[in-house]
């Protein structure tokens, strides 16, 4: 007779997510995810397969608890240009219990070019934060808050650019502060009038 789970497995897929988001994918070790999971190596492997599919696992969780966040705040924005603020900051600070950048410039920095599947996980949360950005734009020209001199496309590739930009910064020294005033002028440089 098979054994019943001794553990909740999106709490350690959570930890899991946590331990790969801080140091990569290649740093760290079987031993450690033990240990930092609370389970067994052999309920690893039998939950999760080995490794290299608990980091994907990872990533999907990953990608659930930020679009989550992402769709809630976003559908709370009064306007365009706050919706655009919120994502931005959010792309900065994350949430507390998070550790800073994002696990799917991460993955995609570090593996892309040799790990097809890290590839299409980062490449379809990158398309999916970019529609995000396609949305809130398109809103924004709907409601005359930005700018129409460049489609909706053009204008969720740069901000998506400039987001990417932001992740990166986020994880090194750099102050907040600086971040908050890039995302700033970010929301107001589609703002500006046409010429």
């Amino acid at each position: 007779m098979a054994r019943n789970k001794e553990f909740d497995e999106q709490a350690v897929l959570d930890k899991a997510m946590e331990l790969f988001w801080l140091q990569g994918y290649e740093k760290t070790s079987i031993s450690e995810l033990v240990e930092h999971m609370g389970i067994h190596r052999k309920s690893l492997y039998d939950t999760f397969t080995d490794k290299h599919s608990l980091f994907l696992r990872s990533i999907d969780r990953f990608g659930e608890r930020v679009n989550r966040s992402l769709a809630a705040g976003v559908q709370q924005a009064g306007t365009a240009a706050e919706a655009l603020a919120f994502v931005l900051g959010y792309m900065i600070c994350g949430e507390q219990d998070m550790p800073p950048g994002c696990m799917l410039v991460n993955a995609a920095t570090e593996l892309a070019v040799r790990d097809a599947e890290a590839d299409d996980k980062s490449r379809a949360g990158f398309l999916r934060t970019e529609q995000l950005l396609r949305e809130i734009v398109e809103r924004g020209q709907l409601e005359g808050e930005f700018t129409t001199r460049f489609s909706v496309e053009e204008l969720a590739r740069y901000l998506h650019n400039g987001l990417v930009g932001l992740r990166v910064l986020a994880r090194t020294s750099v102050p907040k502060e600086q971040l908050q005033e890039i995302a700033r002028l970010s929301v107001e440089l589609l703002k500006l009038e046409e010429e």
